[in-house]
Protein backbone atom coordinates (compact mmCIF):
# COMPACT_ATOMS: atom_id res chain seq x y z
CA UNK A 1 0.00 0.00 0.00
CA UNK A 2 1.48 3.48 -0.90
CA UNK A 3 2.16 5.56 2.11
CA UNK A 4 0.89 8.48 0.06
CA UNK A 5 -1.96 6.86 0.41
CA UNK A 6 -5.50 9.46 1.33
CA UNK A 7 -3.45 12.58 0.91
CA UNK A 8 -4.80 15.41 -1.15
CA UNK A 9 -2.47 16.07 -4.29
CA UNK A 10 -4.98 18.92 -5.73
CA UNK A 11 -4.88 22.32 -5.05
CA UNK A 12 -7.03 22.76 -2.42
CA UNK A 13 -8.94 26.10 -1.58
CA UNK A 14 -11.17 25.35 1.27
CA UNK A 15 -12.94 27.90 3.09
CA UNK A 16 -14.55 26.99 6.67
CA UNK A 17 -18.19 27.42 6.51
CA UNK A 18 -21.33 25.99 7.80
CA UNK A 19 -22.12 22.39 7.12
CA UNK A 20 -24.13 21.62 3.97
CA UNK A 21 -27.47 20.65 3.16
CA UNK A 22 -28.45 18.52 5.95
CA UNK A 23 -31.01 16.47 4.06
CA UNK A 24 -27.80 15.57 1.70
CA UNK A 25 -25.66 14.64 4.91
CA UNK A 26 -28.01 12.33 6.06
CA UNK A 27 -28.82 10.99 2.45
CA UNK A 28 -24.85 10.45 2.30
CA UNK A 29 -24.67 8.78 5.87
CA UNK A 30 -27.76 6.67 5.36
CA UNK A 31 -25.60 4.94 2.27
CA UNK A 32 -22.07 5.12 3.37
CA UNK A 33 -23.20 3.34 6.89
CA UNK A 34 -23.32 -0.04 4.80
CA UNK A 35 -20.39 0.29 3.10
CA UNK A 36 -18.70 1.00 6.06
CA UNK A 37 -19.96 -1.73 8.27
CA UNK A 38 -18.21 -3.75 4.69
CA UNK A 39 -15.17 -2.76 5.40
CA UNK A 40 -15.35 -1.09 2.05
CA UNK A 41 -14.68 2.83 3.50
CA UNK A 42 -13.11 2.82 6.86
CA UNK A 43 -9.14 3.55 8.07
CA UNK A 44 -5.02 1.92 7.95
CA UNK A 45 -4.14 2.23 11.30
CA UNK A 46 -1.03 1.20 9.79
CA UNK A 47 -0.83 4.22 7.90
CA UNK A 48 -2.66 6.72 10.17
CA UNK A 49 -5.12 7.38 6.95
CA UNK A 50 -8.56 6.92 5.75
CA UNK A 51 -9.75 5.30 2.82
CA UNK A 52 -13.46 5.56 0.60
CA UNK A 53 -15.59 8.27 -0.01
CA UNK A 54 -18.98 9.40 -1.22
CA UNK A 55 -20.67 12.54 -2.94
CA UNK A 56 -23.96 13.53 -4.44
CA UNK A 57 -24.92 16.19 -6.81
CA UNK A 58 -25.85 19.82 -4.20
CA UNK A 59 -29.44 20.85 -5.09
CA UNK A 60 -28.08 24.30 -7.05
CA UNK A 61 -24.60 23.62 -7.84
CA UNK A 62 -21.41 21.75 -7.01
CA UNK A 63 -21.57 18.50 -5.03
CA UNK A 64 -21.31 17.50 -1.34
CA UNK A 65 -18.70 14.82 -0.79
CA UNK A 66 -17.60 13.40 2.64
CA UNK A 67 -14.48 15.01 4.50
CA UNK A 68 -10.50 13.93 4.30
CA UNK A 69 -9.78 11.87 6.77
CA UNK A 70 -13.21 10.83 7.94
CA UNK A 71 -12.82 7.20 7.04
CA UNK A 72 -12.76 5.94 10.81
CA UNK A 73 -16.05 7.84 11.79
CA UNK A 74 -19.10 5.21 11.42
CA UNK A 75 -22.57 7.67 12.00
CA UNK A 76 -21.18 11.18 10.33
CA UNK A 77 -23.25 14.33 9.98
CA UNK A 78 -22.71 17.67 8.73
CA UNK A 79 -19.44 18.78 10.16
CA UNK A 80 -17.66 15.35 7.89
CA UNK A 81 -18.59 16.68 5.06
CA UNK A 82 -17.51 19.83 2.62
CA UNK A 83 -19.53 21.14 -0.52
CA UNK A 84 -17.13 21.04 -3.86
CA UNK A 85 -18.30 24.79 -5.42
CA UNK A 86 -16.12 24.83 -8.40
CA UNK A 87 -12.84 23.05 -9.51
CA UNK A 88 -10.48 23.03 -12.53
CA UNK A 89 -9.29 19.61 -13.49
CA UNK A 90 -6.31 20.80 -15.94
CA UNK A 91 -5.06 23.73 -13.16
CA UNK A 92 -5.27 20.38 -10.88
CA UNK A 93 -7.47 22.69 -8.03
CA UNK A 94 -10.29 22.13 -6.05
CA UNK A 95 -12.97 24.59 -4.27
CA UNK A 96 -14.43 23.46 -0.82
CA UNK A 97 -16.51 25.21 1.84
CA UNK A 98 -17.74 23.80 5.11
CA UNK A 99 -16.54 22.45 8.65
CA UNK A 100 -14.03 19.93 6.90
CA UNK A 101 -11.49 20.05 3.94
CA UNK A 102 -12.99 18.07 1.01
CA UNK A 103 -11.67 14.30 0.25
CA UNK A 104 -8.38 13.49 -1.69
CA UNK A 105 -10.50 12.32 -4.08
CA UNK A 106 -12.76 15.23 -4.86
CA UNK A 107 -11.49 15.87 -8.65
CA UNK A 108 -11.92 12.35 -9.81
CA UNK A 109 -15.94 12.52 -8.59
CA UNK A 110 -15.65 15.77 -10.46
CA UNK A 111 -14.63 14.71 -13.22
CA UNK A 112 -17.56 11.84 -13.42
CA UNK A 113 -20.14 14.38 -12.67
CA UNK A 114 -18.43 16.65 -15.64
CA UNK A 115 -18.96 13.68 -18.15
CA UNK A 116 -22.74 13.04 -17.96
CA UNK A 117 -25.51 15.91 -16.47
CA UNK A 118 -27.81 12.75 -15.04
CA UNK A 119 -25.01 11.43 -12.90
CA UNK A 120 -25.96 12.10 -9.43
CA UNK A 121 -23.64 9.85 -7.07
CA UNK A 122 -20.24 8.75 -7.17
CA UNK A 123 -18.79 6.02 -4.28
CA UNK A 124 -15.10 5.23 -4.41
CA UNK A 125 -14.45 2.35 -1.85
CA UNK A 126 -11.23 -0.07 -0.74
CA UNK A 127 -11.54 -3.45 -1.02
CA UNK A 128 -8.22 -5.91 -1.82
CA UNK A 129 -10.88 -8.70 -2.85
CA UNK A 130 -12.83 -6.88 -5.14
CA UNK A 131 -10.26 -5.08 -6.64
CA UNK A 132 -8.27 -8.37 -7.61
CA UNK A 133 -11.28 -9.95 -8.43
CA UNK A 134 -12.02 -7.38 -11.56
CA UNK A 135 -9.14 -5.87 -12.45
CA UNK A 136 -8.86 -6.50 -16.02
CA UNK A 137 -12.38 -7.79 -15.72
CA UNK A 138 -14.58 -4.50 -15.24
CA UNK A 139 -13.37 -1.29 -17.14
CA UNK A 140 -10.45 -0.39 -15.51
CA UNK A 141 -7.62 2.27 -15.57
CA UNK A 142 -3.85 2.32 -16.65
CA UNK A 143 -1.74 1.09 -14.02
CA UNK A 144 0.49 4.07 -14.03
CA UNK A 145 -2.43 6.75 -13.20
CA UNK A 146 -2.51 7.73 -9.61
CA UNK A 147 -5.71 8.86 -7.56
CA UNK A 148 -7.00 12.27 -7.02
CA UNK A 149 -4.88 13.86 -10.39
CA UNK A 150 -6.00 15.40 -13.86
CA UNK A 151 -4.84 11.97 -15.15
CA UNK A 152 -6.90 10.34 -13.41
CA UNK A 153 -9.92 12.55 -14.50
CA UNK A 154 -8.87 12.33 -17.80
CA UNK A 155 -8.73 8.45 -17.74
CA UNK A 156 -12.09 8.09 -16.20
CA UNK A 157 -13.49 10.52 -19.15
CA UNK A 158 -11.79 7.32 -21.57
CA UNK A 159 -13.63 4.73 -19.65
CA UNK A 160 -17.11 6.12 -19.94
CA UNK A 161 -16.17 7.41 -23.48
CA UNK A 162 -14.78 3.78 -24.73
CA UNK A 163 -15.73 0.69 -22.44
CA UNK A 164 -18.29 -0.46 -20.74
CA UNK A 165 -18.46 1.91 -17.90
CA UNK A 166 -20.65 3.60 -19.61
CA UNK A 167 -23.62 0.92 -18.79
CA UNK A 168 -22.36 -0.69 -15.80
CA UNK A 169 -21.24 2.13 -13.70
CA UNK A 170 -18.19 0.68 -12.10
CA UNK A 171 -14.24 1.21 -12.82
CA UNK A 172 -11.55 -0.77 -10.92
CA UNK A 173 -8.52 1.55 -10.68
CA UNK A 174 -5.22 -0.27 -11.12
CA UNK A 175 -3.16 2.52 -10.56
CA UNK A 176 -4.83 3.20 -6.98
CA UNK A 177 -4.19 -0.56 -4.67
CA UNK A 178 -7.72 -1.69 -3.95
CA UNK A 179 -9.76 1.43 -5.44
CA UNK A 180 -13.23 0.81 -6.96
CA UNK A 181 -15.36 3.85 -8.02
CA UNK A 182 -18.67 3.77 -9.35
CA UNK A 183 -21.85 6.59 -10.34
CA UNK A 184 -25.37 6.00 -10.65
CA UNK A 185 -28.66 8.43 -11.23
CA UNK A 186 -28.73 8.17 -7.27
CA UNK A 187 -27.25 7.36 -4.36
CA UNK A 188 -29.01 4.25 -3.84
CA UNK A 189 -27.39 3.03 -7.75
CA UNK A 190 -24.42 4.01 -6.64
CA UNK A 191 -23.45 2.72 -3.84
CA UNK A 192 -25.78 -0.57 -4.59
CA UNK A 193 -23.37 -0.82 -7.54
CA UNK A 194 -20.69 -1.37 -4.93
CA UNK A 195 -22.49 -3.26 -2.48
CA UNK A 196 -23.96 -5.93 -5.27
CA UNK A 197 -20.62 -6.73 -6.32
CA UNK A 198 -19.72 -7.62 -2.10
CA UNK A 199 -22.68 -9.85 -2.47
CA UNK A 200 -21.71 -11.90 -5.17
CA UNK A 201 -17.56 -12.75 -2.77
Amino acid sequence: MSIDEGYIKFESHWTPGPAADPELTALLDRWRQPLFDAGLIGHYDELGVGYGNLSVRARDSGFVISGTQTGHIRNTGGPHYALVTDYDIAANQVFSTGPVEASSESLTHAAIYELDATISAVVHVHSASLWAKHLGRLPTTADDISYGTPEMARELERLLRNTAFATSGVAVMAGHEEGVIAYGRSLEEAAGRILALQSER
